[in-house]
């Protein structure tokens, strides 16, 4: 019975590896489909590139750091060790592999692909490992003191914090370090519009992610005993509420519609398993608005260019389901229970000064030993060169 329990255990993380494997696509081209035409075929390069760098991040460094199981063994010793473990690792590096393709669509159209690379590979082998390993594998005592000092640890299921907003924050952190898009901003005041280039593949970005969605928060669980319809139902209604909102927030704009249910579904991660359905719903609508609200007001008053709008999508919306957790969470509110509000801020507050810094110390350094930002002639081709060459010469990359 063991074996057989352990072997359905494996298929049902390995499922769930594939459908956030899949995600991925979805980021491509949500990227693809926002950017303009010019900076299409670099946005695909770059998100798929960037998942095979994490994967050597994390099987060589990160996952190490956060859970102190290595492979560094003969074949035959790999072979022995629990599928379930092999496996886990596969379905825990697309998780830590989102981040920097949250982060890449922050940085669109104006980044060196080489330098971002190099950050990809020190974010994923080191700055989210470390807080992950804190949030969920009881590191450096802080869970224990949390739940010491408040009654419980610092809850997130599937990421809200972990995942979205650290990569959120992260990204805003290399935003600001490259500075806008040139010719985004006039110094009369003027803004440049720069429209989706196709809705459709926006559209069929998000909902890759939306499909895949389901593999992330539902096979959190990590255990096919444990799974919860719960999760799926939540994670339903809060891409429901996020959805609408962001609809009549945004006055029927198909971009904000289209990650509507993303800011939906970053916002319940954390708190799938133990809310109300109708909370959920809540943390979604609000999660909706607050993308819609926070990417005018970036873009438009504090004139920070987030290409994508990942600081509020991610990085916000997974900040508001951090603390959303502790709101719904609780049995007052409809929820399961045994959650602290209290911890609930300390950990957010703690995952967004751990990748603000990260972001911070490895973009900035990168900046000065080695340029982060595309020359002039680059970006008004539309991308750099080095990826260029790879598919098409600059004359031809109207055609695509």
């Amino acid at each position: 019975m063991e074996n057989l329990k352990t072997s359905t255990d494996v298929l049902f993380i390995l499922l769930g590896a594939i459908m956030i494997l899949a995600m991925h696509a979805g980021f491509a081209f949500l990227e693809l489909g926002t950017v303009r035409r010019k900076n299409q075929i670099n946005a695909l390069v770059k998100i798929l590139v960037d998942f095979s760098i994490s994967t050597l991040a994390y099987f060589f460094i990160g996952y190490g750091i956060a859970y102190g199981v290595h492979f560094f063994g003969s074949a035959e010793l790999l072979a022995q060790k629990s599928g379930f473990e092999l496996t886990r690792f596969f379905f825990l590096l697309t998780f830590a592999a989102a981040v920097p393709a949250i982060i890449s669509g922050g940085i669109a159209e104006r980044a060196r692909f080489g330098p971002q690379m190099a950050a990809t590979f020190l974010l994923v082998g080191l700055v989210y490992p470390f807080f992950e390993g804190i949030a969920w594998n009881q590191a450096f005592g802080f869970q224990a003191w949390l739940k010491n000092a408040f009654g419980a640890e610092f809850h997130d299921f599937a990421g809200s914090v972990v995942v979205h907003a650290f990569g959120g924050w992260a990204a805003l952190a290399a935003v600001l370090l490259l500075g806008p898009r040139r010719g985004r901003y006039s110094k009369d005041g003027s803004i440049a519009a720069h429209p989706p280039s196709s809705v459709p593949f926006l559209a069929l970005g998000a909902w890759i992610l939306i499909v895949g969605w389901f593999g992330f928060n539902v096979m959190s669980a990590q255990n096919l005993d444990k799974i919860s319809g719960l999760v799926a139902m939540n994670s339903l209604m809060a891409m429901v509420g996020g959805t609408l909102v962001a609809l009549v927030a945004g006055k029927n704009d198909p971009g904000f519609v289209h990650n509507g249910p993303l800011a939906g579904l970053v916002a319940v991660c954390a708190g799938s398993d133990i809310m109300h359905p109708l909370g959920a719903l809540l943390t979604g609508g609000v999660a909706g608005g607050l993308f819609v609200f926070m990417f005018t007001l970036t873009q438009n008053r504090w004139k920070i260019d987030d290409v994508l709008g990942v600081w509020p999508l991610h990085g916000l919306c997974g900040a508001w389901g951090g603390i959303a957790a502790g709101i719904f969470g609780s049995a007052a509110c409809g929820g399961l229970g045994g959650i602290s509000l209290f911890s609930q801020l300390i950990g957010t507050l703690a995952g967004i000064g751990i990748a603000l810094a990260g972001g911070f110390i490895i973009y900035g350094a990168l900046k000065v030993l080695f340029g982060i930002r595309l020359d002039a002639e680059e970006e008004f081709n539309g991308a750099d060169l080095t990826v260029h060459k790879i598919t098409a010469s600059a004359e031809h990359e109207t055609s695509w």
